[in-house]
């Protein structure tokens, strides 16, 4: 499974042609599903450019991609960042009018259990995040409702790609014992390597504007869709099983 993160905590400082508003979001989500994607990671916006959980960014953000590639999962962040408080942050997923499919939940942030239970609760899939380098492994596999969630994040925090992969070795072990699938994916430098890691060990991935900027030869990514072609080419060239959706006949 090829997933695309379309923007992440990222500001438009960092990347001018990031996709900010629902709009712009549902149009990057439709070029990296013609490209191949299979399920689509946002983080909604505020009118600053700020993460948020507020329902009606939510709803805005999850309607104008769900209407752009019908029948594509949709989900979207619940990062602490966005609203400090774990109580606020569980009482605003049970407020969300409009539902996305999964919402990623970080196992090393205070509030996961509360947050991944309003989630269930309300039949949106889990994405359990467990950072390398964090607690998080130990928390969620103790955890009583782990074999509820749809997969484990396994999100490789070094960014050097020599740490990364060894870091990555490190969590997918300590994962071992997870039900779930696992979806290995880095960031900035290790994005490359450990997207190449996961090809090779046949497990889902992402990639996207939120995890790289430059494309496996440097140069900048114009957007999203490039990414998901180069990514394809990695798996293609790994000699792995392709990244695949449920539409895949061989699923």
């Amino acid at each position: 499974m090829l997933q695309v993160c379309l923007n992440g905590a990222r500001s438009r400082d960092e990347c001018p042609h990031l996709p900010v508003t629902p709009a712009e979001l549902a149009t990057a989500a439709r070029q990296a599903v013609d490209a191949g994607a299979v399920d689509v990671h946002l983080h909604p916006k505020d009118r600053h450019g700020q993460d948020t959980l507020d329902g009606s960014a939510v709803a805005a953000a999850v309607s104008a991609v769900r209407a752009a590639v019908p029948g594509v999962p949709v989900g979207v962040t619940t990062g602490a960042w966005a609203t400090t408080d774990p109580r606020a942050r569980a009482a605003q997923v049970r407020a969300w009018t409009v539902l996305p499919d999964h919402a990623s939940v970080n196992w090393h942030e205070d509030g996961a259990v509360d947050v991944a239970a309003a989630l269930l609760d309300r039949g949106v899939g889990v994405e359990a995040g467990v950072w390398s380098g964090t607690p998080a492994a130990r928390r969620f596999l103790v955890w009583p409702e782990a074999h509820r969630v749809l997969r484990v994040l396994a999100e490789i925090t070094e960014t050097t790609p020599q740490d990364a992969v060894r870091a990555a070795a490190g969590l997918l072990d300590a994962l071992a014992p997870a039900a779930a699938p696992i979806l290995l994916h880095g960031e900035d430098a290790a994005a490359w390597p450990l997207l190449r890691l996961a090809a090779t060990r046949g497990l889902d991935t992402r990639i996207g504007l939120e995890d790289a900027l430059l494309l496996p030869d440097g140069s900048p990514a114009p957007d999203n869709a490039a990414l998901v072609r180069a990514a394809r080419d990695v798996y293609a060239a790994a000699g792995s099983r392709r990244p695949h959706g449920p539409a895949d006949p061989s699923r």
